[in-house]
């Protein structure tokens, strides 16, 4: 655990307890102005209500961020790609940790795709992000995922790998993909001190997600950081209300649907 005091206390800004629920919708420069984007000021109101801890955006969008986070914590992406361009893996710097700082972050967050042709490019500069954010007392969430060619991108040996990268060169939070189940991702939690957040992924039903959210919890993972099963859904505050139950609450998936008024889903 970093011991810094600037980091130590950005952390407790984006999370309640030592326990994650963020929501990255840094989608609008990898996927456009989808669902949930358009109006995303409606969006970052209704899960923050909802109990998200932070929101996550690119720098362009801060000033529709603070306005509508409810005193909640923000962080911002500092690199990007998109689906129309030639490589989505490739990803490029969008931002530095001064950007963040400049507009109001408490976090900076950087995506590296362990695996892919471009980690030996994405490993460095993931390394000087995190050597400059702690320069200034600022967190950074390494978004560590495993893909690449013959790689599975759920498999819990290379998702371990992923995550003990992220804290080797420095991250202080990391987020990866979940490998299907609590007993599995174990083996990933293990592999790292960091705290451990997964990713959700494209939408489920609102049980799925719980499920996942529920078994990242049992695995000993720190929370989630979950984008478009929240701010895609037609109820982005209730599906944060659910997903919060389990991650603060400890509750079990029913208890977290009813809770949130999504039992009765079909």
């Amino acid at each position: 655990m970093n011991t810094d005091v600037g980091i130590s206390a950005r952390l407790e800004r984006i999370s309640t307890g030592g326990r994650y629920l963020i929501v990255p919708m840094d989608h609008g420069v990898t996927l456009g102005p989808v669902k949930g984007l358009v109006d995303i000021e409606s969006t970052i109101d209704g899960i923050t209500r909802g109990g998200a801890d932070a929101v996550l955006t690119h720098k362009g969008i801060a000033p529709r961020v603070h306005p509508n986070k409810n005193g909640k914590g923000y962080i911002v992406h500092v690199n990007g790609s998109t689906v129309i361009g030639p490589d989505e893996a490739d990803k490029r710097m969008t931002a530095t940790v001064e950007d963040a700082l400049r507009v109001g972050a408490d976090a900076v967050s950087f995506h590296i795709n362990v695996g892919s042709q471009y980690e030996p490019d994405q490993m460095t500069q993931l390394s000087e992000v995190c050597s400059r954010a702690a320069d200034f007392g600022v967190p950074v969430l390494a978004m560590s995922y495993a893909r690449g060619p013959g790689i599975d991108e759920h498999d819990a040996e290379s998702l371990a790998h992923a995550v003990r990268l992220a804290e080797e060169v420095g991250a202080d939070i990391v987020k990866t993909a979940y490998s299907g189940d609590a007993k599995s991702f174990s083996r990933v939690v293990e592999a790292t001190r960091l705290p451990v957040v997964i990713a959700g992924g494209s939408r489920g039903t609102d049980r799925e997600t719980v499920e996942m959210v529920r078994g990242t919890m049992d695995a000993g993972a720190a929370g989630v950081s979950m984008g478009r099963s929240i701010f895609q859904h037609d109820k982005p505050e209730a599906i944060t209300r659910a997903v919060s139950a389990v991650i603060h609450d400890d509750a079990d998936v029913d208890t977290a649907l009813d809770r949130a008024g999504l039992s009765l889903e079909v």
